[in-house]
């Protein structure tokens, strides 16, 4: 194949290359792997999610970027790679959210909408005029007996019954995987490694959320607790993990605690 070949693929994208390739959806994996390291750890009773919040600039306000997102009351999503593609898929992934509950009056499933979204990410490497989104996303959520509200009148019920922790990503190929524990962006190979060597079928949530700060420090030693975000999933909703909490096993574990970027 000369140059002027292949930069005719480049261009093209939703052209294959004679060896089968879309380059440009290799592209936005290497947009992806240039992008904050985010940590999914799936658990016995619910999902972990965690992200690095990379500061271009010490004078940049930490807490205003956003890594972490809540989908809805049990479904969330850490996002890598190109800022604003993950912020639309995010904004459609609310929107699938919210249109279930009105249809059926219940939570939208985790696989449910992975699969989803994955069409509409899929559409953008067959369609011409379009490139693909430059992200990727942790989907993370609990599925079952989620003790729906109860009726004007009747008293709540407290048995919740059986919980499924799920955990999927989405690749820019539009194609979903199931994890136990998976990382994107940058570092992946590394953090990757230590999740298969650390992770087990009884881990608690907050064993869970012990792992996942522990998988970010191992790409940067040096990450403050102001610069990781994390949240848990499970039966009793979406909820974000205090900085002093995140702080005390950073100090554990041998980060720093300075929240000023050097």
């Amino acid at each position: 194949m000369n140059r002027n070949d292949q930069q005719a693929y480049d261009r093209g994208t939703s052209l294959f290359s004679p060896d089968g390739r879309i380059y440009q959806v290799e592209y936005a994996r290497e947009a992806v792997k240039r992008g904050a390291s985010s940590v999914g750890v799936r658990t016995t009773d619910g999902v972990v999610l965690a992200a690095q919040r990379r500061t271009s600039s010490s004078l940049m306000e930490t807490e205003s970027i956003e890594k972490l997102h809540k989908l809805d009351d049990y479904l969330g999503a850490a996002s890598a790679g190109h800022v604003a593609d993950a912020r639309q898929l995010v904004d459609d992934a609310r929107t699938e959210a919210q249109r279930n509950r009105l249809r059926y009056g219940e939570p939208l499933g985790v696989e449910t909408l992975t699969k989803s979204l994955s069409d509409q990410i899929q559409e953008s490497t067959q369609i011409g005029g379009t490139r693909p989104f430059g992200a990727s996303l942790l989907i993370g959520g609990v599925e079952g007996d989620l003790g729906q509200p109860s009726p004007p009148g009747r008293e709540a019920d407290t048995d919740r019954g059986e919980v499924r922790a799920r955990l999927f990503q989405t690749d820019p190929s539009g194609a979903p995987q199931e994890w136990k524990a998976v990382a994107i962006g940058a570092n992946r190979g590394d953090i990757q490694e230590f999740l298969e060597e650390e992770w087990d079928d009884n881990l608690s949530v907050d064993d869970g959320v012990t792992l996942a700060i522990r998988a970010l420090l191992v790409g940067e030693e040096e990450l403050a607790a102001g610069e990781i975000a994390i949240a848990t999933i499970s039966g009793e909703g979406y909820h974000e993990v205090e900085e002093d909490d995140v702080a005390a096993i950073v100090e554990e574990f041998g980060g720093s605690d300075d929240d000023e970027e050097e």
